[in-house]
């Protein structure tokens, strides 16, 4: 019996952009099978439109690679292409809203049991700090609830893709009942994991995500959201008022003010020196105390410097400035021509173009404060949604 090599690739897709969320290996796994039924079936491939873009950013990566003073400390970064494969193969076998439907469907349940699992997290460690007698917000900043994975960061950017792709759907999808109650019961659960996860940066880009849905879904409930972070600020516990208050009046170096001050300057001096080819993939933390601006002290704030928690500045001084902005441009022109689909007309596509929007919102406002698209999970699920919803619009454009 012939393999239906159609179908093979299809349910891999689908469950490499589901599985995404809760586990690299089974996403990766599913990739390649995915990939391999569609070559061994000799199956049409689709491709993003401004795929030029990402041409180029793969090939100044290998440029910078090349001129780098140790290429093969980079070579991560050339593994790494494998995971931008997740465009394509999603792109390629997912064709239809119901398919997002779906997806959604999926991130939401894996990111709810993180979600669960980060909760469990949280509770043990304020149990942990009382019984010490240690105040909960020096002991909790430096080790935060990770839910399935390893940081924090990674954990908060999951639950922000989650968070915006099925409230899309909520606001737009028409869910069936009985997913309706299990939105009720699971959406709060995930946004109030993302809170209790302290990520700053992550509460701003979900919150300007979340903006755009409320705006387009009912403009009147966007006067909400300032009442809603205020009770949640005057009825919180004092860490969480604690972190707030942390954007203007930090704790000295328990939080990151000082340390995102130097690798923000740092990372400008080596765009400086080395605007066309940067330093080269991986090598931004070994070579970070040469570029450190001289009216900053030497001695460096606690924090991590292998990468400068911004993906513009950080693309930027590793693989020049041409890599940058090639790998922006595609973001943000494929957001564009989402919108300005929304703005012709997309009839039952809406709740799916609206979510890619919201998301590639979120994706590149928390790039000002975290090198999310080098994080494997964000950008696995960043690229399963843009093709998916990708594959979607053009669906409905065509019909």
């Amino acid at each position: 019996m012939k393999p239906d090599f159609q179908r093979i690739a299809y349910w891999c897709a689908l469950g490499a952009a589901a599985s995404c969320a809760v586990s690299i290996a089974a996403w990766q796994v599913l990739l390649g099978v995915c990939l391999a039924a569609m070559l061994l079936g000799r199956l049409p491939w689709r491709v993003p439109r401004y795929w030029q873009a990402l041409t180029v950013f793969a090939v100044w990566t290998l440029l910078s690679l090349a001129l780098s003073d140790a290429p093969r400390s980079g070579m991560p970064q050339v593994k790494k292409f494998y995971a931008w494969l997740t465009l394509f193969a999603v792109l390629s076998a997912l064709r239809k809203a119901r398919d997002v439907y779906w997806l959604a469907v999926a991130w939401l349940a894996g990111g709810t049991l993180s979600a669960i699992d980060g909760l469990r997290q949280f509770g043990l460690k304020w149990s942990k700090a009382a019984a010490a007698g240690k105040d909960f917000y020096s002991s909790y900043v430096a080790d935060r609830i990770t839910g399935f994975n390893s940081h924090w960061m990674t954990f908060s950017g999951q639950m922000m893709i989650v968070l915006l792709l099925c409230l899309a759907l909520w606001f737009w999808g028409r869910p069936e009942k009985r997913l309706r109650w299990a939105f009720a019961v699971c959406l709060p659960l995930v946004a109030l994991a993302l809170v209790l996860a302290f990520t700053r940066g992550m509460w701003i880009a979900t919150g300007v995500g979340a903006l755009y849905l409320l705006w387009c879904w009912k403009r009147w409930t966007v006067a909400l959201v300032p009442v809603l972070a205020l009770a949640a600020f005057l009825l919180g516990p004092a860490a969480l008022k604690d972190r707030v208050m942390s954007l203007v009046k930090p704790h000295g170096q328990m939080d990151s003010n000082d340390h995102r001050v130097y690798v923000f300057r740092t990372g400008l001096e080596m765009i400086k020196a080395h605007p066309w080819f940067g330093l080269g993939p991986q090598r931004v933390g070994p070579h970070f105390r040469e570029y450190i601006p001289a009216d900053l002290p030497k001695t460096l704030p606690d924090g991590y410097y292998e990468h400068l928690h911004n993906i513009y500045i950080h693309f930027a001084a590793e693989r020049g400035l041409p890599a940058m902005f090639a790998v922006i441009f595609f973001f943000a022109a494929t957001l564009w021509d989402w919108l300005r689909q929304l703005g012709r007309g997309a009839g039952e596509a809406e709740w799916v173009l609206r979510g890619g929007v919201a998301i590639l919102i979120g994706v590149l406002v928390a790039g000002c404060f975290e090198y999310n698209l080098g994080d494997s999970e964000i950008l696995g699920m960043t690229l399963a949604a843009v093709g998916a919803v990708s594959g979607v619009a053009r669906s409905s454009s065509n019909s």
